[in-house]
């Protein structure tokens, strides 16, 4: 809603007192095609000042400023992670089943942590994998009850879309057949029984909404208390800045989460700079529109900024509540659904638009993304064009017709590199096995959204992938497994200047913020990470192990390796 400043332009006279800091010796890649390398910087009150060669720096070294020597390393922008779930973070109180393969594999780690914790008044667990269920199907509290017993079990899928509970949470959550339509998600039930089977969907729309984080606090379950919530956001803050993220886009909070924000700010946990968006769910009023247009009003600076709105078209592939335009593999018309008729949410868009919000969209399937295009071309209909934005969050099944589109009307593709890796998504996994190979070329196209003139913004989404942007990086790059292997889909590659201008120029002006940051610019703020390694020179295959030995935010060294 707000708009980014211009830059100063670039000083040339000698300057009139020396700058608080000076790096040096470094090779600097810019992303400013104005001036692409240099070899220093200079900063003061928290901006950069001056870019260079180093025989220039000395005249800008005072006895009190403070010097980064480079020593040739790579220097980049702060990366600007687009889609970085901090405040869902990942929680050390819960089993972690990250790459438990089997049902065996979870009923084992989930036995281990409740030997360890024998008085638990409940067992929560998070990152389970759909793949690790067998038969293909979707888990149920039958196969949680044997590692579980009478303790209830709070269980999140990895993508935090979906929840599983065994039968003891069923009991104390009151789900049944008359109660399935719960505010945290909506519960599945036997097509046969009418009985709740103990697997949980929706959860990513209505449980980390106000009113489902609101229920399970009502409900007792330990993960969605405000002291648990904080604790997430604050390990994932400082998870943030190790790697060298110095502006993260956190995309779905309620008003009741920015007090979390503000406590990280007092407490000295908010080093990286904060866009929140603010969730939009089915049901919210004009009223609350008013609030969030406050709440943007009141959250304008450079470190907390609120504004843009998320909103769901569809969910995800895994569990087939994606929305397709051809039938999942094996199903004769199940093709998902919407969670909008095409043309209300058309109508709702358009209304969003002309109040002025910037709006990030959730759509993954093929027949969601193009829902969501035709609704921002009804937008501009209806409104005129303008410089809104908008996001398509995800693109994972793209239809080559809707490839030009995202150009056209100045939508911004919002990607996560890691999700494409063939160990997650590619064949023999469970995204890949739905969609079905014929549609395979649809995944994640990065490359040919590039070279259609999209703006590419990447990110994370953790906690649903790993945070570290290396990683990112190397899976757009090689499109490998993170251990090697060979590549899925490799003509939707992307180079590593590519990569890299994703992860900090094109997530600033996806943002409203190229301003102001994603290059080191004069008069830009001083976001910038020094790197371990020259990932624009290195073999891919070591980008993932390169770490930020130095992250600067506004001039101030925020960390060190």
């Amino acid at each position: 809603m707000s708009r980014a400043t211009t830059p100063a332009a670039p000083h040339t006279a000698a300057p009139e007192r020396p700058a608080d800091l000076v790096l040096t010796g470094a090779r600097i890649h810019t992303v400013d095609p104005d001036l692409p390398e240099a070899q220093a910087l200079a900063v003061r009150d928290g901006r950069i000042v001056w870019l260079g060669a180093d025989a220039g720096a000395a005249c800008w070294t005072g006895p009190e400023t403070d010097v980064i020597e480079g020593r040739g390393r790579l220097v980049l922008p702060g990366f600007i992670d687009a889609h970085n779930h901090v405040r869902l973070g990942s929680d050390d109180a819960c089993v972690q089943l990250a790459g438990a393969r089997s049902l065996p594999d979870i009923h084992a780690r989930i036995r281990a942590w409740h030997t360890a914790h024998p008085d638990a008044a409940w067992i929560e667990a998070e990152a389970f994998d759909y793949s690790a269920i067998p038969d293909g199907r979707m888990p149920r509290a039958a196969d949680l009850d044997p590692a579980t017993g009478d303790t209830p079990a709070f269980v999140l899928s990895y993508d935090v879309h979906t929840a599983w509970l065994n039968t003891a949470a069923l009991r104390r959550l009151g789900i049944d057949r008359d109660h399935t339509s719960l505010p945290f998600g909506e519960a599945e039930t036997d097509p046969e029984t009418g009985e709740p089977t103990g697997f949980v969907k929706d959860f990513a729309v209505k449980g980390l909404s106000r009113d489902g984080h609101r229920a399970l606090r009502t409900l007792g379950v330990p993960w969605a208390s405000t002291d648990r919530q904080y604790g997430r956001l604050a390990k994932s803050l400082d998870d943030a800045i190790r790697f060298g993220i110095t502006t993260v886009v956190e995309p779905q909070n309620s008003l009741d989460d920015l007090a979390l924000f503000e406590r990280a700010r007092a407490e000295g946990r908010l080093r990286s700079r904060i866009v929140a968006a603010l969730f939009h769910p089915r049901g919210t009023t004009d009223a609350d529109l008013d609030d969030f247009a406050a709440a943007a009003r009141r959250y304008t600076g450079d470190r907390l900024r609120v504004g843009p709105l998320k909103l769901y078209i569809d969910d995800v592939v895994e569990p087939r509540t994606a929305a397709l335009l051809e039938p999942y593999t094996g199903c004769r018309h199940h093709r998902g659904d919407t969670f909008y008729p095409a043309e209300e949410f058309g109508d709702l868009l358009a209304e969003l638009d002309g109040r002025g919000f910037q709006c990030f969209v959730h759509a993954t399937g093929d027949r969601g993304i193009r829902t969501v295009l035709e609704a921002v071309e009804h937008a501009r209909t209806v409104n005129g064009p303008r410089d809104a934005r908008h996001q398509v969050v995800h693109v994972e099944c793209l239809d080559p017709q809707d490839t030009p589109r995202f150009a056209e009307l100045g939508v911004v593709a919002c990607m996560q590199p890691r999700h494409c890796a063939p160990e997650i998504a590619g064949p023999g996994q469970d995204w890949a096995e739905n969609v079905g190979a014929d549609r395979w070329h649809k995944a994640w196209p990065m490359r040919s959204l590039h070279d259609a003139g999209a703006v590419l913004a990447f990110s994370s989404d953790w906690n649903v992938a790993e945070m570290d942007p290396m990683i990112g990086i190397y899976t757009a790059v090689t499109r490998r497994p993170l251990g090697g292997g060979a590549p899925w889909q490799p003509a939707e590659t992307v180079d590593v200047a590519t990569a890299v201008h994703a992860y900090t120029m094109g997530s600033a002006y996806a943002n409203f913020l190229e301003g102001e940051r994603g290059s080191l610019t004069v008069g830009k703020l001083a976001d910038f990470v020094v790197l371990s390694r020259d990932i624009l020179r290195a073999a891919p295959e070591d980008i993932p192990r390169t770490v930020a030995d130095t992250v600067v935010v506004g001039g101030e060294i925020v960390h060190t390796g």
